[in-house]
């Protein structure tokens, strides 16, 4: 499993490379997102402050939605799916696999949102390690549940529209504890950011979960 799972995140990761899909439009979309929070907040910096911190997992959410599209929208031409469901690897090392490289995408994604964050709104860091684990955490939720409902959108016609209505009710608990976890670690609010771990840690393990015990059934359907 963990074999076919690094075949897979390689090959994912390989065709971001070669198309930099990820660094000529996805982190350019994101900078664009702050930006235009700005604007909508007419610059008060007191109010992006404050927001920050729910703003930057807003922008980061859609970039799931984009990236999870882009992990399936490359397989779906060329019969490559079908390659796939043929190739003998292990559906739970396909799941972990491009779950990894969805989640190295969007923590590359949450390093550039950050810095965005720091000179844009000037937010301060008050708690590193729980900035990190949070981070982490909700990253590896995102890109796991972004996984599973992909997968089941995948095959269908309308998967571009379908897919964020699945996905968005779905991941308000981790844009609630990500949100909650970093306004404690910017020194945002008094709150103990640390009980939010076990939402965003708790969802992460459902998802990995459900994944890759499930996600054969979601290849042969999709």
């Amino acid at each position: 499993m963990w074999r076919d799972a690094a075949l897979i995140a390689g090959k994912d990761v390989r065709v971001e490379l070669r198309s930099r899909v990820t660094t000529t439009q996805l982190a350019p979309y994101a900078i664009l997102v702050l930006l235009l929070f700005g604007f909508a907040f007419d610059q008060n910096h007191s109010i992006l402050k404050q927001a920050s911190a729910g703003l930057f997992w807003v922008a980061v959410l859609l970039c799931t939605l984009l990236s999870v599209q882009r992990s399936f929208a490359v397989e779906a031409a060329d019969g490559a799916r079908d390659g796939l469901r043929l190739s003998g690897l292990d559906p739970a090392g396909v799941f972990l696999g491009k779950a990894a490289a969805v989640a190295l995408q969007l923590a590359i994604l949450e390093v550039l949102l950050g810095t965005g964050v720091v000179v844009l709104f000037g937010t301060t860091l008050r708690d590193p390690a729980l900035l990190v684990l949070s981070a982490l955490a909700a990253t590896i939720g995102l890109a796991a549940a972004g996984v599973v409902y992909g997968m089941m959108a995948a095959g269908l016609r309308v998967r571009e529209t379908l897919l964020p209505l699945l996905v968005l009710p779905v991941v308000a608990p981790v844009l609630l504890g990500a949100t909650q976890s970093w306004m404690a670690a910017l020194g945002l609010s008094h709150t103990d950011g640390w009980r939010w771990m076990a939402l965003l840690g708790s969802f992460a393990a459902i998802y990995l979960t459900i994944g890759v015990v499930g996600f054969a059934t979601l290849l042969e359907e999709a």
